[in-house]
């Protein structure tokens, strides 16, 4: 037996319950054990909570995309890790089949699965992997940056934006975020920010045209929604990119704007390889996560971690993340790591 919080139907936090669920048995050789020691919480989690989760006539279900452990059992076919490995990973947490990381323990394929970074504390770990492979896909995969090249990054300080920051100026590209204060201006500095606009003194669009004397960034990085995306249109180059993670749709003259121009407008969804079945995909992802580990490993890479929770708190964290404005991430605690 182990605890877990289990999502009993859509809704609010209150359809959160812990309790005592058996341990599974590994689905193939091929799958692997890890006790958790700390979940990342991501805004898809009380999304999936809010709609029941992509089976709703499955619950209960067990959600949380991110984890971080040790392997304490593998298939006869796992040689990627062994016993006693610390792995940080994204995996399951949307209702699926694929149990998520709000638990003692999960199952895992050994493909999924990287290296937990030697210098990473447990918490700090669990914090990177969903929202690494947004940046990644969205930065490098999708609007293809390059060194020299302009981008604004939305929410700068963010779970995404804060790690976007790294990876931009890594590829050689100058950066500029958005944040609504001095401090988060600061700490975006920090991180790598040629320039901070403080979206709630300035135009972000005439500020950025400003910052690239009136020509507009090569790419811009939508992490907020709403009518962020469609403002940014304005703020954007000629034969630019607009790449956004949330969904929204834009009026007819912005919309006209966006073709005058030439834009690329771009929807990136990081969860597509785990919806569709798609191995070599989620391979690929795992893949970044292994690079992140790298640059880490190199200090060029440092996660921002708010605030830790048990996992018996876990409402509070929902709470948290669906107000908005966080800092960095927010982690539940689940098992105490020996040191």
């Amino acid at each position: 037996m182990m605890k877990a919080v289990l999502l009993t139907a859509a809704g609010g936090t209150e359809v959160l319950k812990m309790d005592e669920v058996n341990l599974s048995t590994l689905p193939n050789t091929d799958f692997m054990r890890v006790r958790l020691y700390a979940a990342g919480i991501n805004p898809v989690d009380y999304k999936m909570r809010d709609k029941g989760g992509m089976m709703p006539d499955k619950l209960p279900t067990i959600l949380g995309c991110d984890g971080a452990g040790v392997v304490d059992a593998i298939g006869e076919t796992v040689t990627r890790f062994k016993v006693g490995d610390e792995v940080y990973f994204f995996n399951g947490g949307i209702g699926t089949d694929e149990q998520g990381n709000y638990a003692e323990h999960t199952l895992i394929h050994q493909d999924y699965a990287a290296l937990k970074p030697k210098k990473l504390s447990m918490s700090d770990a669990a914090a990177i992997p969903l929202a690494w492979i947004t940046a990644w896909e969205s930065l490098v995969d999708r609007a293809q940056l390059q060194a020299n090249q302009t981008v604004l990054i939305h929410a700068g300080v963010g779970g995404v934006g804060h790690l976007a920051i790294q990876l931009a100026k890594s590829l050689g590209a100058r950066v500029a975020v958005t944040v609504s204060n001095e401090e988060k201006a600061k700490l975006a500095q920090s991180l790598g920010a040629d320039y901070c606009i403080n979206y709630t003194q300035t135009d972000f669009v005439q500020a950025t045209l400003d910052w690239t004397n009136g020509m507009g960034a090569d790419v811009i990085f939508d992490t907020v929604g709403g009518d962020i995306f469609c403002q940014s249109i304005a703020a954007t180059k000629i034969y630019g990119k607009v790449v956004t993670i949330l969904e929204k749709s834009c009026d007819e003259n912005a919309i006209k704007m966006a073709k005058l121009r030439n834009l690329s407008l771009i929807f990136e969804l990081m969860l597509t390889p785990m919806l569709y079945k798609m191995h070599e995909a989620r391979v690929a992802q795992r893949m970044m996560i292994d690079k992140a580990t790298r640059l880490i490993e190199e200090g060029k890479l440092q996660v921002k971690v708010s605030q830790t929770l048990p996992l018996a708190q876990v409402a509070e964290a929902h709470r948290l993340i669906e107000v908005g404005h966080t800092v960095g991430k927010i982690v539940l605690t689940i098992n105490e790591h020996p040191k």
